[in-house]
């Protein structure tokens, strides 16, 4: 690398890492203001507590969150400030082309890039799981609580041959009311269990049914046993009976994938909720090039205004992006759709832009 490159890398690292200190505070400022009634409901909640449990995990999710748009500030930022003090001119006057130019920005924006996807798939999923913990405790209202709290009218496919039903589960009790287990031979029913109460049991990991009927069917009789309690064994958890898109932030992408596939075999109908969560932890860091391509090429040449206009108009890019990946994340999650096209989507939109304009910067 040359002087000028990392000249220009250091610059784009130093300025990254100022915008997103600048960032944060006013994320936890704002979140402070909002949650301080709730931390002062609860008297024993101490200090050492809220800042380890839930703030130094709220920083890591926010920092992850806040990447894109500081790197995209940041590029604007130093790059306008280059091209006011014809600092760019001397460079293009020693025959530095544009994509030449582009080359110690693009190290940058690979460094940031393989950081998010880290945090992405990794540390932020394991993070959340303290942070939500705690905000289900101190922070959610009754009516949140009680959003994980009652499963209704579950069905759920164990196997190719094995399917449950449950009218009513508790997850905080495991326990619930009205189950049913149906096996089959293709389409022909060979057994039915029914059981008014299901219980699931930590210790040994089985579940308790009470009051059960069970009914086997063969070619020339029905065979029916029944009896007050039985302990048995079934290859799903409580955990299974929580399908809900929140659940995924929570875990790590392989735990994730693994959770989506097994899903998918047991007959659940609507993932897409899962797949735009898994999909957009790595169409929202790869956005970091087509970013850092936009930000150049806007702040490449001297403007009248300087840097305000380059920011003013960055900065307005930035919020059309926020507001079509979110459009994208709602879309993405209805059933039937294809939910990987739409989370990659405003990369898409954006990438035209960013050929466009670097076309128009190399002029």
């Amino acid at each position: 690398m040359k002087i000028i490159d990392w000249y220009i890398l250091k610059r784009f690292l130093v300025t990254f890492l100022f915008t997103l200190l600048i960032l944060i505070p006013i994320a936890l400022a704002i979140d402070i203001s909002e949650k301080i009634d709730n931390f002062l409901e609860h008297v024993d909640l101490g200090f050492y507590q809220i800042a380890d449990e839930y703030y130094k995990n709220f920083i890591i999710y926010y920092a992850n969150t806040f990447m894109p748009l500081a790197l995209f500030i940041a590029v604007i930022l130093f790059t306008s400030k280059l091209s006011n003090n014809t600092e760019i001119i001397a460079i293009t006057n020693a025959k530095v082309s544009f994509q030449r130019f582009l080359y110690p920005y693009f190290l940058g924006a690979t460094l940031v890039t393989l950081l998010s996807l880290l945090m992405n798939h990794f540390v932020v999923p394991n993070s959340s799981i303290t942070r939500k913990k705690f905000e289900k405790e101190f922070i959610n209202t009754r009516s949140q609580k009680q959003e994980f709290k009652y499963i209704s009218d579950f069905s759920l496919q164990l196997t190719d041959s094995t399917y449950i039903f449950i009218r009513n589960f508790n997850t905080e009790t495991n326990s619930g009311y009205d189950f049913t287990s149906e096996v089959y031979d293709g389409l022909q029913l060979k057994s039915k269990l029914v059981a008014d109460n299901i219980k699931y049991q930590n210790k040994d990991s089985t579940f308790a049914l009470q009051n059960w009927r069970l009914r086997k069917i063969y070619k020339d009789r029905d065979s029916i046993f029944s009896g007050r309690k039985i302990d048995t064994v079934f290859s799903f958890t409580p955990k299974d009976l929580i399908y809900k898109s929140a659940l995924a932030q929570e875990m790590p992408s392989d735990e994730l994938y693994k959770f989506i596939e097994v899903s998918k075999k047991r007959g659940v109908k609507n993932l897409n909720a899962y797949l735009v969560e898994f999909h957009k932890r790595t169409s929202l860091p790869m956005a970091s090039y087509i970013l850092t391509v936009i930000a150049v090429a806007l702040a490449y040449r001297k403007r009248r205004g300087g840097t305000g206009v380059n920011l003013a108009i960055g900065i307005g890019l930035m919020f059309i992006y926020v507001f079509l990946m979110k459009i994208s994340e709602v879309l993405g999650a209805v059933a039937g759709v294809n939910s990987l096209l739409y989370v990659w989507m405003p990369n898409f939109f954006f990438g035209c832009v960013a050929i466009y304009l670097y076309f128009n910067a190399r002029k």
